[in-house]
């Protein structure tokens, strides 16, 4: 079973920085491509940035790319979001996703297709 639990989101003034932590409290043998997205108030929840299971792979969205940079600790179960020079547009519900590997396609990866979700944490960049 997986059980993703967002962390690190706040209030950060723009140009600050943040880091965001997706933790797996569950159990589970099986290995999974991480997602992370957004969801602006009003607005399609959108593609931030992924990487495969053993981290030898990552892909942004084009508004983040430059800024934000993903990785994984799988000794910890733990894959972490920083996020750099934070803009007002960033400014959202962030949430991160589990998919397994089994049967996972290019396409899956900058859809909503994934298996597991967390409950999302807030990113407020104001000044």
């Amino acid at each position: 079973q997986v059980q993703l639990i967002e962390s690190g989101g706040g209030l950060v003034q723009p140009g600050g920085s943040l880091r965001l932590s997706c933790a797996n409290s569950g159990r589970t043998s099986r290995s999974y491509h991480v997602g992370w997205f957004r969801q602006a108030p009003g607005k399609e929840r959108e593609f931030v940035a992924f990487i495969n299971w053993s981290g030898s792979s990552t892909s942004y969205g084009d508004s983040v790319k430059g800024r934000f940079t993903i990785s994984r600790e799988n000794a910890k179960n733990t894959v972490s979001l920083q996020m750099d020079s934070l803009k007002p547009e960033d400014t959202a519900v962030y949430y991160c996703a589990a998919a397994d590997v089994a049967g996972f396609t290019l396409s899956t990866l900058k859809s909503l297709r994934y298996d597991y979700w967390g409950q999302g944490t807030q990113v407020t960049v104001s000044s």
